[in-house]
This record gives structure tokens, sequence and C-alpha cells, in this order.
């Protein structure tokens, strides 16, 4: 049987019942709060946690282990996170190596520089009460004890300094000495000596084993993207340090990145460049309209050589220098979709070519453009290189050979010309697609109806105007040999799918000549910025009042008698005392409040506007000033004992700020519903599914059951078992009931429209709405929104089942609309295949509710 890697031990073990450790708040407190820890995140801190407190199969002594996380996943973020917990743990000193210098640079702004909008630590780092500064070091003579001490330097000085005598560089003798955490980053490079076989004391591998195994307390911390599980001498190395495995597949799979797309165009290099152009522009223009805040697209022209990159850069400028309307018009005949979108854009928004012509000219002015082809370039445009993304960046054009391939984190870039047409090696092709999966990264965004930034929001709307921000184009000469290489490649690493199935949903073309299509409505609600007007106290937010438990050292204390089995405890006098926060100091309450960022005069009036000092914070009975500490040990000399107040004022905000953490949202669901035509909202959609996925499979006996009831408004549907069982249990219902029911429709909700949880605004997008509309003269009509889930998902989603709930509940006795009378019921069960039988039963108690005569307001 073949031997598990750590990683797929740590999941089966966490799998069968193992509580992960939780994060502490050492990572979560003291991280930049502009990165939002990702669950993959959390999953790699929370097995590092395990595995440096716990025994493991084959753990050894000092420990090394690998961090295998896709580009882009925000690895120097989880080894920010690594180097504040072992800063708690007694660490004070980090050695960062790696193999480029343009990478040290980058990262020395990540971890130093608080002005970069890249700096991954906060603003103030505390770890319990104590201010931690980071400081950048040549080596770790002298260091300060109270800092996290970082060196830099590359593995080939790093070989260097440590095999040759040089004044104030590392040595041996440093590491033997000192509990030292190494972290290696691009740590594929490292193992050259382990690929090749070979037992070269001299060799990187060799040099960074013998300063590591030095001091049996030091930490080896590899972080890399590409990991060879393939080599055996590789795979026996790592088996038992590979601490998590989170490949581009996965990353791609939870909807982190862009989707790509390859462009193949059979026309000339000025002809591929200016089409990359016109589709940037369509994406600027998109964002723009929209309100994102995309300030430029970039497009990256990718050559084969330092000279041809020259060239193509002296082309391009001719190009913009000499571009006129008719060649624009010149691409219209392009058959790739995203140009004919891009073109209708241009057209329906009023952008003729001869504007765009005039845009293209200013946006791409030479003064726009960069070339980073020599470490001498790279050096001089590091700044301009690091912060594409910034507002006064207005480079949009970057020309290059290899000088990004590794450690180039940019969200924006959205296009890659392949300005050469040559084939290349299989090698070549492979760093190809490595470079397309570096510039894949999502660039993120939040919509109404989206609240989720970070994840891709339209893989089952590619129709959606906004899907082209979501993709990188990927440019390149016509060579269908060409083509299947990259895309081959691009599938290896979990960029692309091996095929995707495309399917198609639409309205019945007798459903859209219905008075429903064409004149009714559907009621939605909105997502708006939470609204903390009405906030006074912490309990108006949720915070409960309770005593703060603070242990003083009790002066307890014993001695062993050597060579005797006897411990000899010396106790002294133990009491406890409560002190109400206001009878404290104001200096010593004030002096912990500014230990914490959150607890600033601005910070606090997000959560409490009433709120007009730091001295009422202190003060007043609703907030600190009804609030006591219990104090429990030895409480003699309290009184003079300033720093023990300090500390016990400290963990009492630390309590406080968490209780806030846990109340505070920064959106809400409107209880207010409000009209959308149904024609508006509901429309044909072009789906893409994986070839694997149920969802993807066509079945012609229920389209051929579903394209015969009038009451389904789409030709079909491509869903889940449980949602097909659903509309046949919806089928078998109907006939009961439709005596009682003029009309009666059932829509698939296929991204269509999302509804908001009241208390948080999470957007929610139910499977399906059914509208009723009573016979007898009631003129009452119903809309029921309806999610059919398999047992193996509810748990997991039951916040939108409470949801439903609470819809039910504040709208059971309501009528909406003063002119037509409707009512919203959220059904307040999951439809369960198993338990069909109870949600139809719910499904009837709804709809019998006697509704009052209130109406909402609008």
């Amino acid at each position: 049987m073949q031997q598990l890697f750590l990683h797929e031990q740590l999941t089966s073990v966490f799998n069968f019942g193992l509580p992960k450790p939780e994060i502490p708040d050492s990572i979560t407190q003291n991280l930049n709060p502009t990165f939002e820890l990702r669950e993959y995140q959390q999953d790699a801190f929370a097995r590092f946690i395990h595995c440096l407190n716990n025994d493991f199969p084959n753990k050894e002594t000092p420990l090394h282990l690998l961090f295998n996380m896709a580009t882009g996943s925000g690895k120097t973020l989880v080894m920010a996170g690594l180097i504040l917990y072992l800063y708690e743990q007694g660490y004070r000193n980090f050695l960062f190596f790696v193999n480029s210098t343009n990478i040290i640079e980058k990262t020395k702004d990540n971890f130093l520089d608080p002005r970069t909008t890249k700096y991954l630590f906060s603003e103030n780092i505390y770890i319990g009460e104590k201010k931690i500064s980071v400081t950048q070091v040549g080596n770790f003579d002298g260091v300060n004890e109270n800092d996290i001490n970082i060196c830099f330097t590359t593995i080939q000085q790093l070989h260097t300094d440590m095999n040759s005598e040089k004044e104030n560089a590392l040595t041996y003798a440093i590491f033997a000495e000192q509990q030292i955490v190494l972290l290696a980053d691009e740590a594929h490079h490292m193992s050259a000596s382990t690929k090749a076989q070979q037992e070269l004391f001299e060799s990187w591998e060799k040099t960074v084993e013998h300063i590591f195994k030095s001091n049996a307390a030091n930490l080896l911390l590899e972080f890399t993207a590409t990991h060879d599980y393939e080599k055996p001498a590789m795979i026996e190395k790592y088996r038992n340090k590979v601490i998590n495995r989170y490949d581009l597949i996965d990353f791609r799979g939870d909807k982190f990145s862009k989707e790509i797309e390859l462009v193949h165009f059979d026309m000339d290099t000025q002809s591929r460049m200016l089409q990359a152009l016109i589709l940037s522009q369509y994406k600027l223009r998109v964002a723009a309209k929209h309100k994102i805040p995309l300030h430029k697209p970039v497009i990256l022209f990718k050559e084969k050589s330092i000279e041809r990159s020259k060239d193509s850069m002296k082309n391009f400028h001719a190009l913009i220098d000499e571009l006129t309307a008719d060649q624009i018009d010149s691409i219209r005949k392009s058959d790739v979709p995203a140009v004919q979108r891009a073109f209708r854009f241009f057209d329906e928004n009023n952008t003729s070519s001869e504007l765009l012509c005039q845009q293209l000219k200013h946006d791409f002015d030479e003064d726009f453009c960069l070339t980073v082809n020599s470490k001498e370039e790279r050096k001089n445009y590091q700044i301009l290189i690091n912060t594409l993304e910034d507002k006064d960046n207005s480079i949009r054009a970057i020309f290059a050979v290899q000088q990004l391939n590794e450690g180039w984190d940019v969200l924006n870039l959205f296009d890659i010309v392949r300005c050469y047409e040559t084939r290349d090696s299989g090698k070549t092709t492979i760093s190809e697609a490595q470079l397309i999966g570096r510039g894949a990264r999502y660039f993120p965004f939040v919509l109404q109806d989206h609240a989720d930034k970070f994840h891709r929001k339209f893989d089952e709307d590619l129709d959606h105007e906004l899907r082209v921000l979501e993709e990188l184009h990927y440019h390149s000469m016509h060579n269908p040999r060409y083509i299947s290489e990259i895309r081959s490649a691009l599938i290896d690493e979990g960029m692309m799918d091996n095929d995707r199935v495309p399917r198609e949903i639409k309205l019945k073309d007798q459903f859209k000549e219905t008075d429903f299509y064409k004149k009714g409505v559907v009621w939605l609600n909105k997502r708006v910025k939470k609204n903390y007007r009405h906030i006074q106290s912490f309990e108006d937010l949720g915070v409960k009042k309770k005593d703060y438990p603070h242990q003083i050292a009790t002066g307890q204390g014993g001695t062993i008698t050597a060579l005797k089995n006897e411990n000899i405890t010396i106790v002294s006098d133990e009491n406890s005392e409560d002190l109400p926060v206001k009878d404290i100091e104001m200096n010593i309450v004030k002096a912990a409040i500014a230990h914490s960022p959150f607890f600033t005069f601005a910070s606090l009036k997000q959560y409490f506007p009433q709120l007009t000092s730091i001295s009422e914070f202190i003060i007043s009975k609703d907030y600190l000033g009804g609030l006591t500490i219990n104090l429990q040990g030895n409480i003699n000399k309290l009184g003079v004992n300033r720093a023990e107040k300090l500390a016990a004022c400290c963990g009492l905000l630390s309590q406080i700020e968490s209780d806030i953490r846990e109340q505070i949202t920064e959106y809400e669901g409107t209880t207010q519903f409000h009209e959308e035509f149904v024609h508006a909202i509901f429309t044909d959609k072009r789906l893409e599914f994986s070839p694997n996925t149920l969802k993807s499979k066509e079945d012609p006996q229920f389209t051929h059951f579903v394209s015969v009831k009038d009451w389904f408004a789409f030709d079909t549907l491509y869903g889940t078992s449980e949602e097909r069982a659903f509309v046949r249990l919806l089928d078998r219902w109907i006939k009961e009931t439709e005596k009682d029911y003029e009309t009666i429709y059932l829509l698939r909700n296929e991204g269509h429209f999302s509804i908001y949880n009241f208390s948080d605004g999470q957007g929610f997008q139910p499977d399906f709405v059914l509208c009723l509309r009573e016979k007898n003269g009631n003129a009452l009509s119903y809309q029921l929104f309806i999610e059919p889930k398999g047992e193996h998902i509810a748990d997991s989603d039951r916040w939108k089942e409470e949801f439903l709930q609470e819809i039910c509940a504040e709208y059971q006795s309501k009528i909406l609309s003063e002119n037509r009378k409707y009512r919203i019921i959220g059904v307040p069960s999951f439809y369960n295949e198993d338990h069909e039988n109870q949600f139809r039963e719910d499904i009837d108690n709804a709809l019998k509710t006697v509704p009052q005569t209130s109406e909402q307001d609008g």
C-alpha cells in the first residue's frame, strides 16, 4: 500500500473528527485587515500549529515542512502569519531566502514598508500586551530580542556567505547558537541536489541543510507553487514534509482566479497587438460603466529575446503613433467572441472608431509603456512593477522576455500577447503556461448581487457584461499545433478544463406571450450598507455586558530538593475583587486603548455613531463605564500596581473587540421588497459545466417532461437530481391544487437574481421562485422562494434555510402593493427528496396563512 503524504494524513485525521486548532489572535489581530484570510490559508495555519505542537508519524527534529500553494494564493501572507505565531512561541530571528533578488525587494516591501498597499502586517503589532517591531537585519549578532528580526538574502548569496569568511556575514556558528526560522520561498529552486541525486556538500541544498540542522530548535519552512511529485528522490524526501497542497486546480476551482481564454488570430503581430488593445479598452470602459475601480487593465507583450522585445516595443509605438479609425475597423472582422462583444459595447455606448482611436493613442502613449528585459531595468522600475494596481501608476503596457516569470504579483493583468510566431520546445510551452497562471490572479470587485469580492461571479452567466473582467486573454498566432500544446499545458497546470460542456436554457416562446411575462413582477430586496445609527451602547450592538476575569500573579513558588522526590510549595494569600472600569485611573485605560488600533475614535464611531469622545467611551455606563473586571489572585498592593491594571484593561478590551467583531457586518439586507418586471429579470442563459458533473448531463426524458408543462417557464433544467425530483413533486402538487389558482409558473433562477440576508446582507440565489395567482376574485398573488438541497449540503447552507424562515415570519401576514395584492413566502425548509412530505406540508401551511390588510409602504 502506497504511503500517504503528510498533507493527506492530516486531511484524513481532521475529516475523522480531530478538531483543528483555532487560529490565535497573534495571527488574526496582527495581519493587515485588508487581506481577508481565506479558508485554505486558515487551514494551512491550523495544520502548522498542529504539527508544531503534536507528534505525527515520522516527525523529525528539527522540524522541516513544505507549503505547496498555488501562484497567487497568498503564500507570503501565510508566511507573515507564521512569523507572528512563531514570535509568540519564542522565536525572534527569521531568515528569508529565495533564488531571485527581484522577489527579495518585493518581499521587503511586503514585510517592512507600511506605506505600500501590499504591506502584510497591521499598522501596530501586539503580541500579548507588547508592541512589536519588524526589523531588517544583516545577521543575527546583537539583534533586539523584542523585535521580529528578518534577514533577507538569495540562496546563492547565502551559499557564498556560509562557505567563505566575510566580515558581518552569516556564519554556521550563529545558526548553532540561536533558534532561527528559515523561510525558503520558490523552494523548488533549492532542490537541485535531490533532483540530480548528487551528494555535493557545496550545493545550495546541502548548505541549507547544514544551517538548518545546526540547532535542534531551528525550523525550515519551504514555500512553492510547483513541487515535484514525480521523481522518486523528491517523493522520498518530502513525503513527511508537505503539510498542505493547494494547487492551481484547487485555486481555480474555488473561483479565486480569472478564467483563461486562448485568442488565436490569423493575422500579423501588429494586428494581434491592436486586437489586445481594443479588448483592454473594452474592459476599462465596462468597469467604468459599472463603477468598478479598475484604474487601468495592463497588457504584457511577451517576446522570445531581448532584441526582439526591443523591436516589438518600437513597432508598438509606431502602431500607436500612426493608428487610424480604419485600422480599428479592420479588427471588426475578427470572429473572436470577446472582440465582437467589445465592438457591440462601443457601438451601444456611442464610442466611435475615431473616439476609440484617440483613447488608445492617449492611454498607450510611450510614457505609459515599460520594458523590463534586464536586471538593471527591473531594478530601476521595481516600484512601478510592484504597484501596477495603484491609482497613480499609469503603466498600461509592459514588454518582457523572462524577467517577470516568477515573483510578479499583479491583479490587473488582463491580456498577454505572444509576439513571436514560432513553436517552442515542451519546456518553453510549460513556462508560458506558468506565466499565464501567474497572470490569472482575480481582480476583486463587489457588486450589489455579489458581496464576495474575491471570487468569480459569472461562471454560470457567461453572457453577463462583466464576465470579461473575469477573463485573461492570451493572444497568439493561429497555429493549431501550438494552440493544442499550450492548451494541454494549461490543463496540466490546472488552469483550464479538459473539456467544458456548453449548455443553454431558454424561456419557452409560449411563456413569453403570457401577461405574466409581459406585465408580471417579482419582489426582491436590496443589499445596503449596514446602518448603525440606532446603536447607542454595547447592548444595542449585541455585545453582552459581563465581568472580565483577570488572573494576577499569586506569588506562589516552590523548591525541589536535589535527589529527593518532593516538592515544597510556598503559598500566599489569595483573594478576588471586583474592579469597575470607571474606578481605574483614566490615563491607564487610555493607555490600554492606545495599544489597539481597533479602539481609535474613528473606528469606534463606525459602530457607535452617537459616541462623542473617547472619554465618554471610558466613563459611560453604556460602554466601558458599565463593565467590571474580576481580579483573581494576589490583590495586595493592587492600588499601586499600575502595570497589573494596564494588563487587566488590555485583556478586557481584547475580549470586547472579539465580541464586537462577531456582531458587526458591512452590509444588511433590506426588509423592504421592491418590484422588478419578470421580463427584465428572467432571460435566456448560456451556461458551461465541467464534463464530470451531473449538471452537464443531458436528460432527454426530463426535458420532454417539462416541455409539455405550461407552468414551467424554461425549456429544460440543468441541475441536481434533488432539483429534478422537486419539479416532479411540484407537478403532482399542481394537479391537486390547480383548481384554486388562475395562473401557476415555476421559474428557474440561474443567477437571474439574488435576495439578501436581513442580518448581514449575504447574497442568496434561491433555485426556484414559484408564482401563483388565486381564483375566486381574490386577486391575491403569491411568490414562493424555494431551495432544494441534498442532506450532504444542507448543514453548510443552514443560514439560507433560516433566512427563508425569516422571510416567512416577516411576511406571512403582509400584503404588498396597494393596487395588486402580493404575498412573499420563503418556504421554511429546504426541499429534500427523503423528506418531501414535510416540504409539501410546509408549502400548504404557508399558503393557508390568512393575510392581514396591512401593506408594505411603497
